[in-house]
C-alpha cells in the first residue's frame, strides 16, 4: 500500500498541491483502504465509497466539512490518479452542514487578550485583528509581502489558492520594522555558516536558484529552530508553528476570564464585525477577508442584528 501511497503523494507534489492538503487526502485515502480491509480502490466502486462516507457521518457523526475532506479525497483518487469517473458520488448521505454564528469579541475583550500577550505572539495576534488574517496566513507571511509605504499587506496563495490585499494596521509599522531587524540578523548569521535557504512555493526553487536564500524571501516569523522540509529533505528555517500562538492565546483568554468559545480564528471574525459596526461596507469586507461569496461575509450581519434593529427585550421594560 505504501507504494501506492507514494504514487499519490507524487502526482499532488506535480499538481502543486500543499503539503497540508496532502496529508490530508493521504489520511482519508489510507481510511478509506483500512476500511475496506485493504482493498484496492481499483476494485472498490459507488457501494464501497458510499459505505464509507456514510460511515463517517452516521457511525462517526465527523462534521459535514470533515466528511467533505474524506470526499474531495477520494474524488482525487479516482478522477486523477484511478482516472475513473464518480457521476454516481452525488447519491450517498451527507453529513448536514450546521449554520452557526461565529464567536465574536468585544473591542473591550479584544483589548484584554492582546493585553495578556507578549512578544512574536502579541504582534502575531495583532495582525490577525488588525488585518483580518487566518492563522497560516500570518505564519506565511514573507517579508516581501509587507508594503509598509502603502500600509498594506499582500496574503498569498491563501484559502482557495487566492492572493487578496488587506490593510497593515499604523500601529504595527513600527513593531514590524523592529522585528524584521532581529529576523534580519538571524538570517545573516544562516548564511554565515552555509545556510539561510527557505522553502520557495511551486517551481520558483528551479527557476530561481539563489532566490531561496535572498532577504524579502524569508518567512516574517521564522521558527527559532533549524529543521528539514518534509517534502524536500532540505535544512532551513521555517515558520513558526500553529500550536505556539493557539496555546499563548488560549493561555489569554482564560488569564481575562472570558467564558466565550474564543481561538486564534476569533480574532478575524472580530475584525470583520467591528469593520461592520462601524460603517465599513460589506463588499470591501469580502475582499479583505478574501471570501469567495457574498453569502459567506453576510454572517457577520447576524451578529449586529439585533442591535441593528434595536430590539431591546421585554424583561428591561
Amino acid at each position: 500500500m505504501s507504494a501506492f501511497l507514494n504514487q499519490i503523494s507524487d502526482l499532488m507534489r506535480v499538481r502543486h498541491y500543499s503539503y497540508q492538503t496532502e496529508k490530508t487526502y493521504l489520511y482519508w485515502i489510507k481510511k478509506f483502504i483500512l476500511f475496506h480491509d485493504k482493498r484496492h480502490p481499483k476494485d472498490l466502486g459507488a457501494d464501497e465509497i458510499s459505505a464509507f462516507l456514510t460511515h463517517l457521518a452516521v457511525k462517526l457523526t465527523v462534521s459535514a466539512s470533515t466528511q467533505n475532506q474524506a470526499m474531495f479525497a477520494l474524488l482525487f483518487l479516482y478522477k486523477e490518479v484511478l482516472e475513473v469517473k464518480l457521476p454516481w458520488l452525488e447519491t450517498f448521505t451527507t453529513a448536514r452542514r450546521s449554520e452557526r454564528i461565529p464567536v465574536v469579541l468585544t473591542r473591550e475583550e479584544v483589548a484584554a487578550v492582546l493585553s495578556n500577550l507578549r512578544g512574536v505572539n502579541l504582534l502575531m495576534a495583532n495582525l490577525l485583528y488588525g488585518a483580518g488574517l487566518r492563522l497560516k496566513e500570518c505564519l506565511r507571511l514573507r517579508v516581501k509581502d509587507l508594503d509598509f509605504g502603502f500600509r498594506q499587506l499582500v496574503v498569498r496563495d491563501g484559502k482557495g489558492a487566492k492572493d487578496r490585499l488587506t490593510v497593515l494596521p499604523q500601529t504595527l509599522v513600527e513593531p514590524l520594522q523592529k522585528h524584521l531587524e532581529t529576523v534580519k540578523m538571524l538570517h545573516n548569521n544562516d548564511l554565515k555558516i552555509g545556510l539561510g535557504r527557505v522553502y520557495m512555493p511551486f517551481a520558483l526553487d528551479r527557476k530561481y536558484p539563489n532566490a531561496a536564500r535572498e532577504w524579502k524571501w524569508q518567512y516574517v516569523f521564522p521558527s527559532p529552530k533549524l529543521s528539514r522540509h518534509p517534502q524536500t529533505n532540505e535544512a532551513g528555517r521555517h515558520h513558526l508553528s500553529e500550536s505556539g500562538l493557539q496555546k499563548a492565546v488560549k493561555k489569554a483568554l482564560h488569564a481575562t476570564e472570558i467564558e466565550k468559545m474564543a481561538s486564534c480564528h476569533t480574532l478575524r471574525h472580530s475584525f470583520a464585525t467591528h469593520l461592520l459596526q462601524s460603517g465599513q461596507d460589506i463588499r470591501t469586507i469580502q475582499e479583505l477577508l478574501g471570501h469567495r461569496e457574498l453569502t459567506t461575509t453576510m454572517i457577520y450581519t447576524h451578529v449586529l442584528q439585533s442591535n441593528r434593529l434595536g430590539v431591546k427585550s421585554p424583561l428591561d421594560a
